[in-house]
């Protein structure tokens, strides 16, 4: 395992762009959806970050109790309105995901 310290003053770095989910919420859905889908093409979209547009993106982490989730919903057995409605009750923890040499450089080794 390693341990690393986030220097806050990551969110205050003008110069990066962070892309930050409080909560489950459609937007927060569609980014994960369309992330995890290797054929999703509209990588100009800011629901993508497949390009690194994002230096960081922070939010609720997608583990497999949540994928088991998307899939009834890409499978068209839930509504989007269900799928959140679901997430909601979920207990998720947030993840910290590092997309670029410049947002790495505010982790410090423990």
């Amino acid at each position: 395992m390693n341990i690393f310290e986030l220097d806050e003053n990551i969110f205050n770095d003008k110069l990066l762009s962070i892309k930050k989910f409080d909560k489950p919420s459609k937007e927060w859905a569609k980014f994960i959806l369309n992330n995890r889908d290797r054929n999703y093409k509209l990588l100009e979209s800011k629901e993508c970050n497949m390009d690194n547009k994002y230096d960081l993106v922070v939010g609720p982490v997608a583990d497999d109790d949540i994928i088991v989730l998307f899939r009834t919903f890409v499978n068209g057995l839930i509504d989007m309105d269900t799928l959140i409605k679901e997430l909601t009750y979920k207990e998720l923890t947030d993840q910290y995901s590092f997309h670029t040499d410049k947002a790495l450089k505010y982790l410090k080794g423990v």
